[in-house]
């Protein structure tokens, strides 16, 4: 059976997503380790318009599928979940290669004038939340240290639940396994007698 060609284009566009991400992680580590991104940034204006373009294609696939009726209505509301994460996605993405390709004039003067410009914040005006208002930096260490914890023992107990699961998922095989044998087993003999 040959691929369904909207899977493919979907799981090509998804590949340059993350491609995408991965750029924006890139550059701004070398920001931080003050490298030179200009190649990088390059290379994400490029494969930007390419996930927009793409993502737009999927839409009409898809809107053209479900009005024929080449897949099921539960499909078309699967494929419509998948297409609306990608373009949840390639906003964020566009987001955060706007947010981080600021130049330091721009970032400059909104800290002085505490003005927003071509789509960045002055960190200083951000508001703080409520967890951490108040608190000095040991004590959100400490914070941040708890909920850490809280998630080791949330995973624990999960893998603990996941392995009980799979322990009876053997069981019920081997047990299985047995009574299709007795099965056979019975089987054979009400042939031998007939």
């Amino acid at each position: 059976m040959a691929p369904d060609p909207w899977l493919s284009m979907y799981d090509s566009t998804y590949l340059i997503a993350q491609e995408i991400a991965e750029k924006i992680q890139e550059r701004n580590r070398c920001q931080r380790n003050g490298e030179s991104t200009t190649k990088l940034n390059a290379v994400i204006r490029s494969l930007l318009p390419s996930l927009k373009e793409k993502t737009d294609h999927l839409k009409e696939l898809l809107f053209r599928s479900v009005s024929t009726r080449q897949i099921t209505q539960h499909e078309g509301d699967r494929r419509q979940n998948l297409l609306d994460d990608l373009l949840t996605r390639h906003g964020r993405l566009q987001a955060s290669f706007r947010n981080d390709d600021t130049e330091p004039e721009v970032i400059r003067s909104s800290l002085m004038t505490g003005r927003v410009k071509h789509g960045t914040t002055n960190p200083w005006l951000v508001e703080e939340p409520e967890e951490t208002r108040g608190l000095g930096f040991a004590d959100i260490q400490q914070q941040q240290q708890r909920i850490i914890e809280e998630q080791d023992a949330g995973l624990d107990a999960l893998s603990s639940i996941l392995s009980r699961q799979k322990q009876m998922g053997q069981e019920i095989g081997n047990e299985l396994e047995e009574q299709n044998g007795s099965l056979w087993k019975r089987g054979g003999r009400i042939d031998q007698s007939c």
